[in-house]
């Protein structure tokens, strides 16, 4: 398989991606837990994903181009069921970046996300979910002048500008906090202990 075709199937699963989550927003449905859908969705193109890997390596720009690249990212930060498959790709995303092939940016959302599911700090502060008050916040991080330097060093904004911008985009796709905050953290660690995270 040339790497033009290979580029064009990992858009592809973006777009599919994104579609399935416009379709969810738009029924008001992204908010009641992990949709079904979106999970069989998302482990699919994990699994297509895995297999393009074993074939070509880590999907880098100069491989499949940039937009591909960022695809490439997008499918593996929403792979959230396949922690092993997660972990492989952040030491493979870690070597592109060194080497200039991909953007840091994508390893910062990773490597935070990653930390955010086996109970670590964010470094970058860039996962964020709701708290008791019902707020959007970001998960635990270290420090706030660290992460915000951190993020400066990658080109993102600060943690407090990021936090408002994540505020406003789930009013403008009229999402909820969870009614149980307490019954939702604890699906989440089930979640995660039965996915293999923790």
């Amino acid at each position: 398989m040339d790497h033009k075709s290979i580029a064009e199937k990992i858009i592809f699963l973006k777009n599919s991606d994104l579609a399935l989550r416009d379709k969810l927003i738009q029924s008001g449905q992204l908010n009641n837990g992990y949709n079904e859908e979106m999970i069989e969705l998302h482990n699919r193109n994990a699994k297509t994903l895995s297999e393009i890997i074993d074939t070509i390596g880590y999907p880098t720009i100069d491989k499949v181009g940039k937009e591909a690249n960022e695809s490439t990212w997008l499918i593996i930060q929403h792979s959230i069921g396949q922690p092993e498959f997660m972990k492989k790709c952040a030491k493979l995303l870690e070597i592109a970046v060194s080497e200039n092939k991909a953007d840091p940016k994508s390893l910062a959302y990773l490597t935070d996300r990653i930390a955010v599911f086996e109970g670590k700090e964010q470094l970058y502060g860039t996962q964020f979910d709701w708290d008791e008050y019902g707020n959007l916040s970001p998960n635990h991080f270290d420090d706030i002048n660290k992460v915000n330097r951190r993020r400066k060093s990658i080109g993102l904004n600060t943690l407090e500008e990021q936090t408002e911008i994540i505020r406003r985009q789930a009013k403008d796709e009229k999402q909820s906090p969870p009614t149980d905050f307490e019954i939702r953290k604890q699906e989440i660690e089930e979640w995660k202990r039965n996915v293999g995270w923790t």
